[in-house]
């Protein structure tokens, strides 16, 4: 007996829901591509599903009973909670439809992050031509004068493959750091981003700046237009993606912070992933293509078709698949349910 019900009169109040779960689980194509509602129907017929199977074992039911639903409700959790397989086509629509178009519906904040990025570059630049005083005030002369002398000679003899490699592995690291901090630190409702973006231009343009005023201008310059498209431009897509994180813990409409802010992880986290990436090629050119003895016309041609090309990719991408939302109903009514 289950409560006051026998076992086939259970069977029969709760099998349409079982057969229900098990129709959506079966259909071939996987749970976390599909509309929220069903998703959110799902997870609410695995929890009573949960709840019979409970009620079940208390009761002794048949075994052959048991089994089913122990077997069904093991299929209905790995569909909700496991992790999804790697699919070289996941990984495609990623990049031609998800991360640009994330950037795009963030295109706000991402223009404010350019400001306080570029804006502070520009202080930095022109205020450390102007003078060195004002170059000492952001940066340690020690460090000041050790990049001048780095960029003092110029890269015409090129650099060898093993310094090549051990630096393309510092950049990685140093950038990654630079972006992460500029994204992580939103989580202070975007104070911390906003500062690192404004820091970080001040640092770089000063430094830029500086090189310039002792004549090495042009081999900076040379050196840096390769790889800075990628990665500048990733660090202010991660100071956007903080912005965004911070502004989710601010403006909640309604909803309790937690919630607003898983609300737009979806979009965020596709920010990131993409910029991370761009952080991948630009590491690898600064390890490998910047400091090697091509030509200088040959890098700056390099460089406005990747400046060409980013613009491009980020600015037109995926919006042929205008029909699908930027960040879909399906992986936050999953969150929900998994809440």
């Amino acid at each position: 007996m289950i409560g006051a019900r026998s076992q086939d009169e259970f069977v029969a109040a709760r099998g349409a829901d079982w057969k229900e779960l098990d129709r959506l689980l079966s259909s071939g194509e996987s749970l976390h591509k599909l509309d929220g509602a069903t998703i959110s129907r799902a997870a609410a017929l695995y929890r009573s599903l949960c709840t019979d199977l409970m009620r079940c074992r208390a009761a002794r039911v048949t075994p052959d009973l048991a089994a089913h639903l122990d077997g069904l409700a093991g299929r209905a959790h790995a569909a909700l909670y496991g992790a999804q397989p790697f699919r070289i086509p996941g990984v495609l629509a990623f990049f031609a439809r998800d991360f640009p178009r994330a950037l795009r519906a963030n295109g706000r904040l991402f223009a404010v992050a350019c400001a306080l990025f570029f804006l502070p570059f520009a202080v930095g630049l022109l205020g450390a031509l102007a003078s060195d005083d004002f170059s000492t005030r952001v940066m340690p002369a020690q460090a000041l004068e050790e990049m001048a002398k780095g960029y003092s000679q110029g890269f015409a003899g090129g650099r060898d493959a093993g310094t090549d490699t051990g630096m393309a592995g510092f950049y990685v690291y140093n950038n990654v750091g630079i972006a992460f901090r500029c994204f992580a630190t939103g989580i202070l409702y975007g104070a911390g981003s906003l500062f690192f973006l404004v820091y970080n231009g001040l640092v770089t343009g000063t430094a830029v700046g500086y090189v310039m005023s002792v004549g090495h201008g042009g081999n900076i310059w040379t050196f840096m237009c390769g790889h800075a498209p990628f990665e500048l431009t990733a660090i202010v897509i991660a100071g956007g993606a903080g912005l965004q994180m911070g502004y989710a813990l601010v403006a909640t409409e309604g909803l309790t912070r937690v919630t607003s802010l898983r609300r737009a992880a979806p979009a965020i986290a596709r920010q990131i992933l993409g910029a991370a990436s761009m952080l991948l090629i630009a590491a690898l050119l600064e390890g490998f293509w910047s400091p090697s003895s091509l030509p200088a016309p040959i890098k700056w041609t390099a460089s406005g078709v990747f400046s060409l090309l980013v613009v491009l990719y980020l600015a037109l991408v995926g919006r042929a698949d205008a029909a699908s939302p930027v960040a879909p109903a399906a992986p936050a009514a999953l969150s929900e349910a998994r809440s």
